[in-house]
């Protein structure tokens, strides 16, 4: 298949163009004799020869039996030749091979608006670009996960035909080539983001192991807010990772990406799962990365993913009611085994006037919230289980009516819960704002559930706080100061809910969260390169762009809240920025509040804060942003592409989420085909990405 980019060298030339230079025409001697069949065969031999008539970009000199002729590159008409061009010329002009020829190359003209020197707009034609065309058709390939086998349908290559017929096919080594021409491209623009961004850097990533490969890969993600005061985060690495995936290799493939990416001496924090591998890779990187380079040398640098928290906090509460979760998973399992079980299972729901409006689906067991949907499924068709028990004989794991009883109540209970992790894993809007407020209500919650008549939810309740009491100390000091930097909540929302959650010890618990204000003030107080005496601004209200997740502080008592932050204002002459800012009125609370818009519009007056402010309210309480690449991750790696080298599957991806990100600030489900059948299969070795 030849490369598009081969057409280059002979387009946009056109076959009926001028040229204002003679050149040279190849001059072909032909000999003719006949074989045994008689049939004419000949011998050639090339010959250069200069010429000065125009026509001859139309014709190929040939000697036919000693005797020269012109031959037509469009018609194959031979003519003689030797004895002038004016019957050449003629040819030319009438010859109805060159004339389709020149009208498909009109048709591959592109009209387009252009605007004059008088101002006025008109209509000029442009021509057809194979660089620009390739760039496109990669770009369409990677934005939309087709695979690239997609190149060489007959169908693609007819409509391809159909829009230009000059244009040749591209094969699938070549748009590999485009793929990575045009990661390098996204790329270098990605790395100048990060180069020109003030702020500091904060970093997810999460480690998964492929089903189709059995390859082990690591996602990299970077969050900041960029000069303009906009949320963004951007795939660093979708890294291979050779097994054994150790300590130190995780490591030294972590710090080697943030080197590559000049992000090392910019960093805030490193968001991770729980568990010790990773608490010991965060301190080999932290010895191999200066702290010095970090806030505080490195106190906060490493936070623990919030939804993973979440996830082993309720997992231990569910160990409650383990057995009745294990019989109504068995249950699902076994009707929704088969095409045939399914179909009796919906026949029987029919007979009992129970609409099916959700499908039998099974967890994963260790995800809490996908046994949430579940049960939450499954306590629907209650009935339908209780009556298929009595026509197949082979299902005997129904769950007994206390068992069903039990589930209901726990869905009730951590439903709440369940909508908490949708607040955590936004990657619109801060989420370091949401931990706090969130993070109380779940401990206020289970207090109040330790006080249920009903057993097994006060067991639930002591075994989720046992967990919750684990983790609390460890994550919540560094983004109670994120907190503090909304202006609808500052410290009163601390002083509002910490007399909630201590029975003894509010006032040291408040003084230590005022303590650490102050040292990470100072510390910013000091290698601040934006510090200005700058005007008051003219508003402090926030009126920008409605910011997603808004609605995710709907659970907040707001009353009660209000209420006590108007009896607790206090009004001070205080000199300190630090001070003035937390002494002064909240803002008020309105649908269209935007944090980041009013950190922009007030940077002038809190020159300090506002460069806080763009690193803290930057960090992801979790590593969902990595785990969506996976999601991603898991289509592109269909059985299909089962041998999809790393390095291209690496530049897909990354491209992929640069180019959605540019465009919209996301990757949109509804932008991707799943469930086609892709058929990539790589033979060529690596690709090195530069």
């Amino acid at each position: 298949m030849t490369d598009w980019r081969e057409s280059q060298a002979n387009f946009p030339v056109l076959p009926y163009s001028m040229k204002d230079e003679p050149e040279d025409v190849p001059e072909v001697e032909v000999e003719y004799g006949n074989n045994r069949n008689g049939e004419m065969l000949h011998n050639s031999s090339n010959k250069r020869s200069r010429t000065t008539s125009d026509c001859w970009d139309h014709f190929t000199k040939i000697t036919v039996l000693g005797i020269k002729k012109a031959k037509c590159i469009h018609c194959g008409a031979e003519l003689t030749a030797g004895s002038g061009t004016s019957h050449l010329n003629r040819h030319v002009r009438s010859c109805l091979s060159r004339t389709q020829q020149k009208d498909q190359v009109d048709d591959c003209l592109e009209k387009k608006e252009v605007t004059k020197d008088d101002g006025t707009c008109g209509v000029a034609l442009q021509s057809f670009d194979p660089i620009v065309a390739s760039h496109k058709l990669a770009t369409l390939i990677v934005k939309h996960e087709l695979p690239l086998r997609f190149v060489e349908y007959d169908a693609f290559k007819d409509l391809m035909s159909y829009c230009n017929p000059l244009a040749k096919n591209m094969c699938r080594s070549t748009l590999k080539s485009e793929i990575f021409k045009l990661y390098n491209s996204e790329k270098a623009k990605t790395m100048k983001l990060l180069e020109n961004n003030d702020s500091r850097v904060a970093i997810t990533t999460d480690l998964w192991t492929t089903s189709n490969q059995k390859k082990g890969y690591m996602v990299v993600t970077g969050h900041f807010i960029d000069n303009s005061w906009h949320l963004q985060s951007r795939i660093l690495r979708f890294i291979n990772v050779p097994a054994p995936h150790t300590v130190e290799c995780l490591s030294q493939v972590l710090v080697k990406c943030l080197w590559d990416w000049n992000v090392d001496k910019k960093l805030s924090t490193i968001t991770l799962d729980s568990c010790t591998t990773n608490e010991a890779m965060v301190d080999r990187v932290k010895g191999m990365i200066p702290t010095e380079s970090m806030v505080l040398n490195g106190k906060f640098f490493h936070m623990r993913c919030a939804a993973h928290i979440l996830n082993l906090i309720v997992k231990d509460g569910l160990k409650v009611i383990e057995g009745g979760i294990g019989k109504i998973r068995e249950s699902v399992s076994y009707w929704s085994s088969s095409p045939k079980r399914l179909k009796t299972f919906e026949m029987t729901a029919h007979q009992l006037q129970i609409v099916c409006e959700r499908k039998l689906v099974l967890d994963c067991p260790t995800r809490w919230n996908s046994t949430f949907d579940m049960l939450d499924v499954a306590v629907m068709y209650k009935n339908v289980f209780s009556r298929l028990q009595h026509c197949e004989s082979q299902y005997k794991c129904l769950p007994s009516d206390k068992e069903w009883e039990l589930a209901e109540k726990m869905l009730d209970y951590l439903r709440p819960f369940y909508s908490l992790t949708d607040v955590f894993s936004g990657t619109a809007y801060p989420t370091a704002i949401m931990f706090f407020p969130v993070i109380c209500k779940m401990r206020k919650s289970l207090m109040e559930w330790q006080m249920s008549p009903i057993p097994e939810v006060k067991l639930m309740a002591d075994g989720m706080i046992e967990k919750f009491l684990k983790y609390w100390q460890e994550i919540h000091m560094v983004l109670v100061m994120a907190v503090i930097l909304d202006p609808r909540f500052k410290m009163l929302m601390i002083e509002f809910y910490f007399p909630k959650i201590y029975a003894v010890g509010v006032a040291e618990q408040i003084k230590r969260v005022r303590d650490l204000c102050e040292e990470i003030f100072n510390y910013y107080e000091v290698t601040s390169t934006t510090l200005t005496c700058g005007a008051v601004a003219e508003s402090s209200l926030a009126v920008g762009y409605s910011l997603k997740g808004q609605r995710q502080l709907g659970f907040l008592n707001w009353a009660a809240f209000e209420a006590f932050a108007s009896q607790n204002t206090k009004l001070t002459n205080s000199q300190s920025e630090l001070e003035r800012y937390l002494e002064e009125p909240l803002v008020e609370r309105t649908a269209d509040f935007d944090v980041l818009t009013w950190w922009k519009m007030n940077k002038e007056r809190y020159p300090v804060l506002a460069e806080i402010a763009k690193d803290i309210l930057a960090i992801p309480v979790t590593t969902v942003a990595s785990k969506s690449a996976f999601s991603v991750e898991g289509r592109s790696l269909s059985p299909h592409r089962s041998r999809l080298h790393p390095d291209t599957l690496e530049a897909i991806m990354c491209t992929q989420h640069w180019l959605w990100a540019a465009d919209r600030g996301a990757i949109p489900e509804e932008e991707i085909f799943p469930g086609e059948e892709l058929n990539d299969d790589e033979d060529n070795g690596p690709q090195i990405l530069n």
